[in-house]
């Protein structure tokens, strides 16, 4: 799974309670924040007081089913993504989901890639994922900016010292603009630091 910018936050809303903690689990492994409720009539108040990004939402459930359960979510919180999971798939229950604007419909037992990627689809939608390439601009971003700081040493001392340009400078530690090997040379050069340590832990 790519590194995620902020904390990605999940709700599972199922009655089966084995199926709550594994799913917490597996989703914790990828730096997830997970939340699990086992009763259906408290899933629409939990998301509008849980700042979630993603509802995980079983669909036969006793008291109330996955539909109802969506359509309340619905009425408090039209943005969160919502994927339905059942081990009773039906054409009916698909397209009532799907017009409560359900990002998925997956059947149980579900592939743990195939849900992974559903996952990171969703994650990558809301601007919550970067490419692993995304993810090393920034860590080059905000190195090269501690460094800088950490020298006393302002952009336009910094442009004096590269031959790099403020304003390149600034889009490189803002991870607005991907620095070659020639500019990430000569901020190496200029902050006393060899290359490799621009690259952080990555």
């Amino acid at each position: 799974m790519s590194k995620a910018v902020a904390p990605v936050r999940v709700l599972v809303v199922d009655d089966d309670r084995e199926i709550c903690d594994y799913m917490e689990t597996f989703l914790a492994k990828d730096g997830i924040e997970v939340k699990t409720v086992s009763d259906p009539e408290q899933a629409a108040e939990e998301v509008k007081n849980g700042g979630y990004h993603l509802v995980v939402l079983d669909l036969m459930m006793p008291k109330l089913d996955g539909v109802e359960v969506l359509s309340r979510i619905r009425k408090v919180d039209s943005d969160v993504a919502v994927v339905i999971f059942t081990g009773y798939p039906s054409l009916e229950t698909a397209v009532q989901s799907m017009k409560l604007d359900a990002v998925d419909y997956l059947k149980k037992p579900f592939d743990p890639d195939e849900f992974r990627e559903v996952v990171n689809r969703v994650m990558r939608k809301k601007g919550l994922l970067r490419s692993p390439e995304e993810n090393l601009h920034r860590v080059i971003g905000e190195t090269v900016r501690n460094l800088r700081k950490d020298a006393n040493l302002t952009l336009k001392q910094m442009a004096r010292r590269t031959g790099l340009s403020v304003s390149l400078l600034s889009q490189i530690e803002r991870a607005e603009s991907s620095a070659s090997i020639s500019s990430l040379y000569k901020i190496a050069v200029a902050l006393d630091v060899k290359i490799q340590d621009l690259f952080g832990d990555y």
